[in-house]
């Protein structure tokens, strides 16, 4: 009876892992690749700092010659001063004028609004060696036309504006600056609860009052994460310190590193010193920002409102007036010293001798540089194949960070947010040594630009991923799951067109940014891999500005056609306040 109740016994088989699922390899490169692009360059860039020069006669040994250098010099003092009042300065400046327009613009009823909103971001489109030059070209001792015009008008030879000191590098960068301080302030002053300027209304305190005593402390937490944001990018700023500083001997980390680099013979271990400590300024604001920005305020509030504005009565037009002063300043005066620059078979001032040598002879001679179609092509190649990647990559690690329980996906989340604090002469230079020292062929080469563009603008990436990903509900990815679809088909086919409004953002910003990019490649380019904030700076260096001139034209109407692009874009996919 067992017998005939005994089947065939079960034949032993070997253990065999189950397969590698396509989402677990996607997922698994994509953190990887992060982890590559962000810790990789960081860890070199210390090593670097702790080693001498390597020559053909005598290899790298371990020293601390480079942070003796770096830290007991008798610049060393005048390098920090410098460096923090620069940034201070800018900061504060670019503070006090986003902030007031923005209370302009948000609390009062100042007519157009929406025009001068517009307005006021068009700066962002300059990119800042263009903002710089412009600035040199209105306010330099020799030939400002600012300066030539009251000399002129007062009969004088008198220097009134010298754009070439510290107070110039401050009034430059924090103009370039004021438009993001503008959105930064906009967006907490449209968050505020207006109870309580409504009750000191009714208590009978006047607009001004209102506005100091209840409005402006209300903004404070924002205000001084503002200015910490500031803080950090104007510290890291490169185009106006190599530009307005070096030339008179006012040096900050930038620059110093920057010197290092060039310097014969090639100071790469002080320039990582240099980059370590301009690093740690820069972790210890973004870190002090992120503390404050995660408290909580009992005046700003997440119920729906609208706030109070306040009636300006004819006073609304002076703020009107401001708005246009702002622009002509920001905007209109800087691009049209350009586009005059242009026009000069050599730069001279404005009069009736050189109106009559107007010509386009600078832009035929940019159009038939040799290098100039391989430049422009190497600007496109970078910014659309960085700006797939980014929002690619960025995309799937969002979904990991905000819809797994993977443990450790903060840490993915803070590894991925990690070059927010690497200045982009610093990733510039950690890459650069990183590739030196891992020769695997591509230093000198499109590709390790890539890898720096994809490194500088992963954060941005993930911002825009992740706050899509948020708003979109799991039980669409769960449906289509328990509708026999894999991951890669939910991915593709539910996330991604979901994630269409952001990806769409995110890539035209990056793809923005990426064109403007200039400090993170000025240690990267050889001959043959320059882009056009490379061949502008090279320009510069040459002397040729109004060759110079024509390409930053070109380049400014360029990236306006791609915000305008973005715009339409956003309307169409229903993102306008994207």
């Amino acid at each position: 009876m067992t017998n005939a109740l005994a089947g065939p016994l079960p034949v032993s088989r070997p253990d065999i892992a189950p397969p590698i699922e396509f989402k677990g390899i996607v997922i698994g490169l994509s953190i990887a690749a992060i982890a590559w692009l962000a810790l990789v360059p960081l860890v070199f860039l210390l090593w670097q700092s702790i080693l001498t020069p390597q020559t053909a006669a005598a290899p790298a040994q371990f020293t601390l010659e480079n942070f003796r250098i770096a830290y007991s010099s008798t610049d060393t003092a005048r390098l920090f001063l410098n460096s923090v009042q620069f940034a201070s300065g800018a900061a504060v400046l670019a503070l006090f004028v986003g902030t007031g327009l923005a209370w302009m613009n948000e609390r009062t009823n100042t007519p157009f609004k929406a025009l001068f909103f517009a307005l006021t971001i068009v700066p962002l489109v300059i990119p800042g060696i263009l903002f710089t030059v412009s600035w040199i070209m209105l306010a330099s001792p020799k030939i400002g036309l600012i300066n030539l015009a009251l000399q002129k008008t007062f009969d004088t030879d008198a220097v009134f504006i010298n754009i070439y000191t510290m107070a110039g590098m401050i009034w430059v960068d924090g103009l370039h600056y004021s438009p993001m301080a503008f959105l930064l302030m906009t967006a907490a002053f449209r968050s505020m609860d207006p109870s309580l300027e409504e009750q000191a209304a009714m208590s009978g305190a006047s607009m001004l009052q209102t506005a100091l005593r209840i409005t402006l402390k209300l903004a404070w937490p924002a205000a001084l994460g503002s200015l910490l944001i500031l803080f950090v990018r104007s510290i890291e700023s490169f185009e106006v310190p190599a530009l307005l500083g070096l030339p008179v001997g006012i040096h900050v980390y930038t620059s110093s590193i920057y010197q290092a680099i060039h310097q014969y013979p090639s100071q790469i271990g002080l320039a990582s010193a240099y980059a370590v400590t301009l690093l740690l300024l820069t972790s210890a604001g973004i870190y002090a920002q992120s503390r404050l920005s995660g408290g909580s305020y009992s005046t700003v509030t997440g119920k729906g409102f609208r706030p109070r504005t306040i009636d300006l009565g004819r006073w609304r037009y002076v703020t009107a007036a401001m708005f246009i002063l702002y622009f002509v300043v920001i905007v209109l005066l800087p691009f049209l010293v350009l586009v005059w620059s242009s026009l000069q078979k050599f730069y001279s001032a404005p009069s009736w001798a050189a109106l009559s040598r107007i010509s386009l002879d600078s832009y035929r001679a940019v159009l038939g540089y040799p290098q100039f179609g391989q430049t422009v092509w190497n600007s496109l190649v970078l910014a659309v194949g960085c700006a797939t990647v980014v929002m690619l990559v960025s995309a799937v690690i969002s979904w990991v960070v905000v819809r797994t329980k993977m443990p450790g996906r903060w840490m993915l989340d803070n590894i991925a947010s990690l070059p927010l604090v690497f200045p982009g002469l610093v990733l510039g230079l950690a890459i650069m040594v990183c590739y030196l020292t891992i020769d695997i062929g591509i230093y000198g080469t499109l590709w390790i630009i890539f890898i720096a563009y994809v490194t500088r603008f992963l954060p941005y990436g993930m911002r825009y991923n992740s706050t899509s990903m948020l708003q979109i509900h799991k039980e669409l990815e769960e449906s289509a799951a328990m509708s026999g679809a894999s991951w890669s088909m939910a991915f593709r086919r539910v996330v991604l067109p979901l994630l269409k409004p952001g990806l769409l953002a995110g890539f035209i910003y990056v793809m923005i940014v990426s064109i403007r990019e200039l400090s993170s490649s000025i240690l990267l380019y050889s001959p043959g891999t320059e882009v056009v904030s490379i061949m502008i700076w090279e320009l510069w260096q040459n002397g040729q500005y109004v060759e110079l001139s024509a390409l930053g034209v070109m380049l400014i109407i360029a990236l306006f056609c791609l915000v305008m692009l973005a715009q339409m874009s956003a309307r169409r996919f229903g993102i306008a306040q994207a």
